[in-house]
């Protein structure tokens, strides 16, 4: 018999699950717990990352520095100090149970540069096909403002999304997402599934600890990068890395669960209440698991070259486009410059903007634009001509390409590979799971539907 499907799991850890945030002194406990799943998890025959935080504080206690400095070259110099100790400290954990592990040093300028981001690919894959556990953290030696993630857990998402992972788990303080802040009212309901993140409502007030730089929000903005990548993201609690072996067996009972039972049946044998008290108590044989919030992966996934587009890049401008030229690119034509209204930035040729759908005036404004009200972004595209460029041939026709500028490189401002557009799904949300379960359907047919 054919076991469960072998599954990518990508484990976040901030650096307040690493070291203590006052001693600064490395969380043994909670470390040998990872590291003690992550091979269980192998073990189950599923593949493993993990983006690892903790250099700086891990540096700060090796340099017995009491406080996070605020000047970027001695955040550098404590990160370069404590990788080394960091990436040693793992390294002992995992080789007691004789487990190989890489390290993986990113910045965003390596997700920017489209080889170095498939280099990246290549290798985390190639690791993963050698049984090793590739060690993932931003390069904190290298990366300034302009070039940083922000925060890991943004980096932890684009990995995800990088290597198509199943699951993207974010260790954090608390057991999961709550509708009001579980410190301050007691009557604080979980949030355990989650299947529209933009209406979700749920408190995010907390901040990341005092050595780190995320906080639940973040958290809240990589679960929206993830899940439009086809990723479920679980948030659960750091101090008890066992959960994460119970959820995804749990999920996995769940699919198998699902697949053994017959075709759907009507008449008499689907009124017997038998038929229907033998599948429940299957059903409910299964071990819950410990309380997380789980968000659904969107059905229709961005990935690869459309993903990098959307998130691997910054845009340096925005191209300004109506609406029959949104209805165009949804039906998979390319980028006309007929359908652009306006420019803004300054950008060059194939760097990437945003596009913003406006409502187009028949006459220029008193500002004297050709359109109106906040507009709506819905895309990035990679251009093929540069701002003050298309700032001329917007609103003509291809065919005046070359008289406006004297040559013509593409009848397109960008073609339709280079433009990936955003998904906007209306799901509902769903604040309990056995909520959903009294009603039957909802999450748990999506559930079962699931990809494992």
């Amino acid at each position: 018999m054919k076991g469960p499907k072998p599954l990518t799991v990508v484990i976040k850890l901030g650096t307040s699950s690493i070291v203590d945030e006052k001693t600064h002194e490395p969380l043994l406990s909670i470390l040998t717990l990872i590291v003690e799943t992550a091979v269980k998890l192998r073990k189950d025959g599923h593949k493993v990352i993990i983006v690892s935080s903790g250099a700086i504080g891990v540096g700060l206690r090796r340099m017995d520095v009491e406080k996070r400095p605020k000047h970027l070259s001695k955040l550098q110099a404590l990160a370069a100090i404590g990788q080394c100790r960091l990436i040693s400290l793992w390294d002992s954990l995992f080789g007691h149970l004789r487990q190989p592990i890489s390290q993986i040093l990113l910045t965003r300028n390596d997700i920017a540069d489209r080889t170095r981001y498939l280099n990246a690919q290549n290798t985390i894959m190639e690791l993963l096909e050698m049984g090793v556990i590739p060690i993932v953290n931003e390069n904190d030696t290298l990366a300034v403002a302009e070039i940083k993630f922000g925060d890991n857990d943004t980096l932890s998402a684009i990995t995800a999304a990088m290597v198509h992972a199943n699951f993207l788990f974010l260790m954090t303080d608390v057991d999961c997402l709550y509708d009001k802040n579980p410190r301050t009212h007691p009557d604080a309901q979980p949030i355990e599934v989650v299947e529209d993140i933009g209406a979700i409502r749920a408190d995010v007030s907390s901040a990341g600890s005092s050595l780190g730089t995320g906080g639940m929000s973040t958290k809240i903005v990589a679960a929206r990068l993830a899940t439009s990548a086809g990723v479920t993201t679980v948030i659960t609690k750091s101090s008890s890395p066992g959960n994460i072996v119970k959820i995804v067996r749990y999920l996995q009972a769940r699919k198998k669960h699902a697949s053994s039972q017959p075709s759907p049946i009507s008449g008499e044998e689907a009124e017997d209440p038998l038929s229907r008290s033998t599948a429940s108590l299957a059903l409910d044989a299964i071990e819950k698991p410990p309380l997380h919030t789980r968000f659904l992966p969107l059905s229709q996934p961005i990935r690869d070259r459309y993903f990098w587009i959307l998130h691997g890049l910054a845009p340096h401008g925005t191209i300004y486009i109506d609406v029959g030229a949104h209805r165009a690119l949804s039906d998979k034509a390319g980028l006309l410059p007929v359908g652009v209204v306006d420019v803004e930035g300054n950008f060059a040729q194939q760097e990437a903007v945003r596009l913003v759908v406006v409502e187009k005036r028949s006459e220029p404004g008193l500002d004297g634009k050709l359109w109106e009200g906040p507009g709506v972004e819905v895309g990035r595209a990679l251009v093929n001509y540069a701002a003050p460029e298309i700032a001329r041939i917007k609103g003509h026709r291809s065919t005046r390409i070359e008289s406006l500028l004297g040559y013509a490189d593409s009848e397109y401002v960008a073609d339709r590979d280079s433009v990936s557009l955003l998904r906007r799904e209306s799901r509902p949300v769903t604040p309990v799971l056995d909520k959903v379960n009294e009603n039957g359907g909802g999450v748990a047919a999506y559930e079962n539907d699931i990809s494992l």
